[in-house]
């Protein structure tokens, strides 16, 4: 008698996975992949409305590049990104370090506390602080008078713009980024520090050589992420100073794009706009990764 073969039976069909992945790339495909397309076509047009576009190839680029405004706005942008990590970075490590002793009573009530200003949005944040920065009635002035004398009117908004938005920021997202490092803090590997300790390393030794290698992924991830939200930053500026502030010292490149686009109307230039931003944001993302790929060898 010949063997009876077991015919193999596939529990579902072929085309079974692309059915499932359909839908996804359906959306994927209209409200990403098509607007992305129709984007590049865009930034190579200038528009006035949707009854004037004319063809100007690399036009809308080679005027960013004599736009002053453009240029005012790029400035601000990293100055603002700068301090982002600058600043924000050691003051979140460091309230997560402080977090992070079993000594300190009531830490979880401390976390959320710091935490809490990243849940209101930027809209409110941007409404807050430009009360809080106002002459003569701002709660920072009036504090500020009564511990050291400080001058009532004093012009944060008006002369400070740059100062304004980054102690703003701050207060929103120090704490967004501690919670960040501070899981990083609760992985590193015990048994390293306390073989350090016996070595007779110090605290700062202790930092520099066994918890910064550690957390080092993490701090890398916080500090594109913090980039990445510094040159998008437009409610915070925009509400802050109610549009670009004096003589444009709270312009963004995202607000600049706004005023190109959507009050001007060309969204051409509004689109070039965005892709020299694009631009911009992919090379710091290569860039952190080529750090990242020399830092782990």
């Amino acid at each position: 008698m010949k063997p009876i073969r077991k015919r193999k039976f596939s529990a579902e069909p072929r085309w079974a996975p692309y059915l499932f992945l359909a839908p996804f790339l359906t959306v994927f495909g209209v409200f990403m992949i098509y607007p992305l397309f129709q984007s590049v076509l865009l930034s190579t047009e200038q528009t006035f409305g949707p009854e004037f576009t004319e063809f100007v190839g690399f036009g809308n680029f080679r005027n960013l590049m004599t736009d002053p405004v453009f240029f005012v706005a790029l400035r601000n942008t990293f100055i603002f990104a700068s301090a982002a990590v600058l600043l924000q970075m050691p003051m979140s490590l460091g309230l997560a370090m402080l977090l992070n002793q079993p000594w300190i009573r009531g830490r979880a009530m401390y976390r959320l506390i710091f935490f809490s200003p990243a849940l209101v949005g930027a809209v409110f944040v941007g409404v807050m602080f430009s009360i809080i920065f106002e002459r003569r009635t701002g709660l920072l002035n009036i504090v500020l008078h009564r511990l050291v004398g400080f001058d009532l009117d004093f012009p944060w908004l008006q002369e400070y713009a740059m100062a304004s938005m980054i102690l703003a920021s701050l207060w929103m997202w120090t704490g967004f980024n501690m919670i960040y490092f501070l899981a990083a803090l609760q992985n590193v590997d015990k048994d390293l520090v306390d073989a350090a300790k016996v070595d007779g390393a110090g605290p700062w030794s202790r930092f520099i050589n066994v918890t910064i290698p550690a957390i080092r992924p993490i701090a890398g991830f916080v500090v594109m992420l913090s980039l990445i939200g510094a040159f998008q930053v437009f409610e915070l500026p925009f509400l802050l100073f109610d549009g670009p502030g004096p003589n444009n010292r709270g312009l963004t490149i995202v607000m600049y794009l706004y005023q190109s686009g959507f009050q001007i109307g060309d969204l051409g230039y509004a689109s070039a706009i965005g892709w020299i931003l694009a631009v911009i944001l992919i090379a710091c993302s290569l860039i952190q990764r080529r750090l990242s790929r020399h830092e782990a060898f």
